[in-house]
Parts: C-alpha cells; structure tokens; sequence
C-alpha cells in the first residue's frame, strides 16, 4: 500500500457518513476517495477506485455487506475491508472472518480507535475492538470465532445460508433474493429449503422470527 492510505465509506446515514469522512481527512496520510450509501455502491466504487481500505457499515438495506465485502475481495484483492457497527453479535463476527474482513470496530469506540484500526489495518495487521476481540481465537488457520459446548441450530447453517435468512428476515422475496445476490431463483429455494430443514421451521414467518431473535435482521 502506498504512502497516502486511500480509504472508501460506506454507511447508509448521510450524517455519520460525512462526519467520518471529514474527520479521517484531518487525520495526516488518510485519504477519503469516495463515500456510498449503500453496499452496491460500495462495490461498483471499489471496483473502479481500488482503495486501499474499505470502511462498511454492517447494517445497510439492500445488498448485504457481507456479499459485498466477499465481492470486493475476489475483484479488489489488495483492497482491505473493516466493518464498522453498532452490533458486534457472534453472528456477524463469524461472517465477517468468513469473508476476510480484516477489522471489526463498534460504533461505541472512540474516534482515535478508529484511525487507529485503518492504520492498523493498511499496515498488513488487523484490528478488532474488544468486544469483538474477546469472542476470537488465534489457531494455525487464522482468527475464528471462539465456541462453546453448546451446540446451536445456527451453527449448522452455510455462509450463503445465513446471508439468505438475513434477506428473508428483512421481507425481500425469492426473486429479488436472487437477484441481490445474483444467484439463480432455484439456488434460493433450494437454500430456503435447507434452511427450514436445518432449523426444523415449516414457513417464512417463522425464519424471519427466528432471524429476528438471534440477532440476524438489525438492518
């Protein structure tokens, strides 16, 4: 990465979005090159820009950041991504290692934490906030998140599964489902089916409850 640390936001508030950006523009060898609503428009951005640093809020409508987040990764190798959210369930921290984020800051953390992350993060380490840091282990196959013994229905869900619920949970029919996540119709029953089949649910309203209770439909 070069000198100037080149950084694209994404957050879905206009307000918070701009005051990070002007914020990080203060802050010597930071460079806010775009700033986005939403996580499209963070990859299409990212695509054409090739950041250094992409800084997504986890809770956006529309594509879900972590889609985004894996897109990125596959067309942006040498772009890095750090989420940023108000939530930090074990359900998104899984997601985010899942996806190769390589920082997880909360929103509750103070400014100077999150440059500190970017520096962090454009120097080839990663950062977690502790809150988020407590709920990781090391191993010799990188951070993941750490388990207890009980084992939970959630847990035998796939990635692509849970990404699924999440649209589910927020409404979105098959169709557009499918379309969000530019897969076929038939790839989304096939995963809803596995989905009610995992979680022993017989219909939509009950997934979306479920999705609600375990923390998975916030945004």
């Amino acid at each position: 990465m070069s000198g100037v640390l080149s950084i694209l936001v994404a957050d879905d508030h206009a307000l918070l979005r701009e005051t990070l950006k002007r914020s990080l523009e203060t802050e010597p060898g930071l460079k806010v090159v775009a700033s986005v609503s939403n996580a499209e428009k963070a990859v299409a951005k990212a695509v054409r820009l090739k950041p250094d640093i992409v800084l997504m809020d986890i809770d956006m409508p529309g594509l879900l950041c972590f889609d985004a987040a894996r897109t990125i990764g596959a067309r942006c190798p040498e772009t890095r991504v750090i989420f940023l959210s108000a939530f930090f369930h074990d359900r998104y921290i899984e997601q985010a290692l899942a996806v190769g984020a390589s920082g997880y800051v909360t929103k509750s953390e103070p400014p100077e934490s999150l440059v500190k992350a970017i520096r962090a993060v454009g120097s080839g380490a990663a950062y977690y906030s502790p809150e988020v840091q407590s709920r990781i282990v090391a191993d010799t196959q990188g951070p993941r998140l750490a388990t207890g013994e009980g084992h939970t229905l959630v847990s035998t869900l796939t990635g692509r599964e849970l990404e699924v619920l999440r649209y589910l949970a927020r409404g979105m029919l098959k169709h557009k489902i499918a379309e969000t996540m530019h897969l076929s119709e038939n790839t989304v029953r096939r995963h809803t089916t596995s989905l009610m089949t995992k979680l022993q649910i017989h219909d939509r309203v009950e997934l979306a409850r479920f999705a609600i209770r375990e923390g998975l439909a916030e945004a």
